[in-house]
């Protein structure tokens, strides 16, 4: 049995391969959120970035998680753009959330959290996501994302509220006035990204007192908004996977102990889990 693995958020996928000797590959690709890009735009993609890739293998199930894949039109447009690649392949498609509670808790009870580009929750019972808070997207939303963390960083530069020395860093580190800014969040393409970009600049300046309280208040509000509305938030694990949460995972931990929630296991990117549960480990 071939199997093809996905996890696709917005930035990027992560791909695992089991061929039917049971050797394993890893490849990565561009996200594929239907509500981010065209089923033709992803065809093309997937043709040129996947396919390749696999050196032209045909996987016979193939199991996609994605950002933008709750609704069934959005999961439609999805499968239809597999399918145009993948024509013979058994195909199932679910949310980034299931993939991410299936990786991090595999058949237990739990809270799961996705905090990267963007940031989802939900509870899980070990099989099925019992209860799921509405992120709302970056414009309205994304509480503990790499988006609203750019946004945050954005609005003081833009304020003119940086202090002297973050503002120093920030002006070497990118060419930016407020009319390129502008000209990349209303104009161009995948804002959300853009947005999420300016996360490792935080990271790398951490140590600056602006940094690591707008990663503090980013948690907090996520926390606030977010973990403490499920039934049970402090007497189930968290669990958590992405870039935001992993890299910023101790000042995670510190807000989660704030808030009265037992933080459990944090990962970057949950494929690893997922191809655990597929093949049965």
């Amino acid at each position: 049995m071939k199997m093809l693995i996905a996890d696709s958020g917005s930035t990027k996928t992560d791909w695992r391969y089991i061929d039917e000797n049971g050797k394993i590959s890893s490849f990565r690709s561009e996200g594929y959120n239907p509500y981010l890009i065209s089923g033709k735009e992803m065809e093309e993609s997937l043709r040129r970035e996947v396919l390749e890739q696999m050196g032209n293998q045909i996987p016979s199930e193939l199991f996609f998680y994605g950002a933008g894949c709750g609704a069934d039109e959005k999961k439609a447009v999805v499968k239809n753009a597999l399918s145009g690649i993948f024509p013979n392949s058994k195909i199932e498609i679910q949310t980034d959330l299931l993939g991410a509670a299936r990786s991090l808790c595999g058949q237990e009870n739990g809270i799961v959290a996705i905090l990267g580009t963007g940031s989802n929750s939900c509870s899980f019972d070990g099989k099925n996501i019992i209860e799921n808070r509405p992120s709302l997207g970056y414009v309205l939303g994304d509480e503990g994302s790499g988006a609203a963390l750019g946004k945050s960083l954005l609005r003081l530069f833009l304020y003119e509220d940086m202090e002297v020395k973050l503002k120093a860093n920030f002006v070497k580190r990118f060419d930016l006035s407020r009319e390129k800014i502008l000209q990349h969040i209303y104009k161009e393409p995948l804002p959300n990204r853009y947005l999420a970009s300016f996360a490792k600049f935080i990271f790398q300046n951490i140590e600056q007192q602006q940094c690591a309280e707008l990663v503090i208040e980013n948690f907090r509000s996520f926390f606030i908004h977010h973990i403490l509305r499920y039934k049970n938030a402090k007497e189930l694990p968290l669990h958590v996977t992405g870039s935001v949460g992993f890299y910023f995972s101790n000042i995670l931990r510190g807000v989660a102990e704030e808030q009265g929630v037992k933080l459990g296991r944090v990962t970057e990117i949950p494929i690893s889990g997922l191809l655990n549960f597929h093949i049965g480990e």
